[in-house]
C-alpha cells in the first residue's frame, strides 16, 4: 500500500549545508564520519540504523537521520545537517518504495556518493496487480535477512580489513532472524485463517507471516495512510468489526493517530479486541531483535498464545 511519504524539505540551503563540516556528532541527523577514515553510514530510519550498527560493531559510525521515536515519520523535515551526513557517508541505507523519498533528494544534492541499499529493492517485492506496494519491508523477516547479506558485502568492500567482524556479526543477528521466522511460522500452523485489523498497513507482513487475514477495509487503512478523511460508511465497516467479533486482534500505529483512528482504537477496547501497539521506528531502549521479538510476542499474546 502507499504511505505518505516521509517529508523532503530541505529547511538551510545545501551550500550552506555543506559549509557545515565543524557541526559536532551525536545529535539526531548529526555527522558520524569518524577520523582516520572510518567508514561512515547513514541511514533514513533508526531501524536500518540499529540493524547496521548491530553488523558493524564499533568498527563504523553509523547516523540515523530520523531517531526520535515519538516523532511522527510521515511530518520529518530533512535538515542542513541530515545534507552533510549524507554528503560524507560512505554507505547509504535506504528503505525505498515510497517511504523515505527525501533521501534521493538529499543524495542527488550530495553528488550521489557513497553505496546506496534500497531495502525495498533488495526485498524483490512488488505491487500486485490493482494493489500498491506495501513498502513497510523492515517488518519482514526475509527482507531483513537479504539486506544484512547485502550490507555486509558493502561494508567489507567499504572496509575489507574488518570483514571477518562484519561476517560474525551477521551470522549471530541471522540466527536470530530466523528464531522469529521460527516463531511465526509455528503461530501459522495454530492461527492461520484468523482475522486481523489494522489502522496502517505498517505491520502486514509479520500479520501476514502469522497466517492472519487483514480485514480491515481498503478505503480505511488507505485514508488513514494517507491523511485523507474516512468516510462514514467507511468507518461504520470499520467499527463493524468488533462488534460482529470478525477479528482477534488489532494492530494500532500509535505513532500516527486522529478521530477516527481513536474511535476505532476505543471501539476494538470496548468489544474487548486485543490491542497490539506497532510503530514505525525503533522504541527507546530497543534493538531490531528485541523490538520485532516484542511485537511477535504481543500478537501471540492477543491470540491467546
Amino acid at each position: 500500500m502507499k504511505s505518505r511519504t516521509i517529508a523532503t524539505l530541505l529547511t538551510i540551503p545545501v551550500v550552506t549545508a555543506l559549509a557545515l563540516t565543524g557541526c559536532s556528532a551525536g545529535a539526531s541527523g548529526d555527522t558520524s564520519t569518524g577520523a582516520g577514515g572510518t567508514v561512515s553510514v547513514v541511514a533514513s530510519t533508526n531501524v536500518y540504523g540499529d540493524i547496521a550498527k548491530t553488523i558493524a560493531g564499533g568498527a563504523v559510525d553509523v547516523t540515523s537521520l530520523m531517531d526520535n521515536p515519538a516523532q511522527d515519520p510521515h511530518s520529518f523535515e530533512a535538515s542542513a545537517q541530515n545534507q552533510l551526513a549524507v554528503s560524507k557517508a560512505d554507505i547509504i541505507i535506504e528503505n525505498g518504495g515510497g517511504y523515505d523519498d527525501f533521501m534521493d533528494t538529499l543524495r542527488k544534492s550530495a553528488g550521489d556518493k557513497g553505496t546506496v541499499l534500497n531495502v525495498v529493492d533488495i526485498s524483490g517485492k512488488k505491487a500486485t496487480a490493482g494493489d500498491d506496494l506495501n513498502e513497510h519491508v523492515w517488518y519482514d523477516f526475509p527482507t531483513i535477512q537479504k539486506f544484512t547479506g547485502k550490507l555486509v558485502d558493502a561494508l567489507s568492500t567499504a572496509d575489507p580489513s574488518q570483514a571477518s567482524v562484519f561476517t560474525k556479526n551477521a551470522a549471530a543477528f541471522t540466527a536470530d532472524l530466523t528464531g522469529l521466522e521460527q516463531r511465526t511460522a509455528d503461530l501459522k500452523q495454530k492461527y492461520a485463517g484468523e482475522g486481523a485489523a489494522i489502522t496502517e498497513p505498517v505491520p502486514l507482513y509479520l500479520l501476514d507471516a502469522i497466517g492472519l487475514v487483514n480485514k480491515t477495509p481498503e478505503a480505511f487503512s488507505s485514508a488513514i495512510e494517507n491523511g485523507t478523511d474516512v468516510s462514514p460508511s467507511v468507518l461504520n465497516e470499520m467499527l463493524h468489526l468488533f462488534s460482529g467479533n470478525a477479528v482477534k486482534v488489532f494492530a494500532y500505529n500509535e505513532q500516527t493517530s486522529g478521530p477516527e483512528t481513536e474511535k476505532v482504537l476505543a471501539a476494538a477496547k470496548s468489544a474487548g479486541v486485543p490491542v497490539v501497539p506497532v510503530t514505525e521506528t525503533l522504541p527507546a531502549g530497543k534493538d531490531y531483535i528485541s523490538w520485532m521479538t516484542s511485537n511477535v510476542d504481543a500478537v501471540a499474546k492477543a491470540l491467546g498464545e
